[in-house]
């Protein structure tokens, strides 16, 4: 791709909090939020058409190598919050960057990223690159005028 050309494939859902997420204080517990970005993730994904059985379809899967949070403000249950996506890496692995804000004022109240990398599953290895199937799908993306 080239380094001059941005742009922002992108996603964000709408979630109210439940009360089984909620640690004993009646507030989201930390480990929790992953399921938030999860979901946010597969509908960023779902948009290039590569969502998890799709890349399973193409012979990889994509593990979670590493994980960043920054727990901003608390979140009670019974809560609305939004969860941004954003694909800021796609060439040699899988980055996604996370925001969590609440869905009335706006604040930010979470950030985070998780990193994924491919793995062959014939083979059993991880990819140094980002396979090609994946590559394309960005790429078609990005020609059908979805420009940040």
């Amino acid at each position: 791709m080239n380094p001059e050309i941005q742009f922002a494939l992108e996603s964000e859902v709408t979630l109210i909090t439940s009360f089984q997420d909620a640690d004993p204080m009646g507030v989201i517990y930390h480990g929790n939020f992953f399921r938030f970005f999860e979901e946010a993730r597969r509908v960023l994904m779902d948009k290039i058409d590569y969502g998890y059985l799709k890349m399973n379809e193409s012979g990889y899967m994509w593990p979670i190598i590493d994980t960043r949070v920054k727990y901003v403000k608390a979140i009670p249950f019974n809560h609305q919050i939004r969860v941004h996506a954003k694909l800021t890496e796609w060439e040699n692995r899988l980055r996604v960057d996370y925001v969590i804000y609440d869905a009335q004022t706006n604040q930010r109240m979470c950030k985070a990223h998780t990193t994924q990398v491919a793995v062959s599953i014939k083979e059993q290895e991880m990819c140094f690159a980002s396979p090609k199937v994946f590559i394309d799908k960005v790429n078609q993306w990005h020609q059908h005028g979805k420009l940040a």
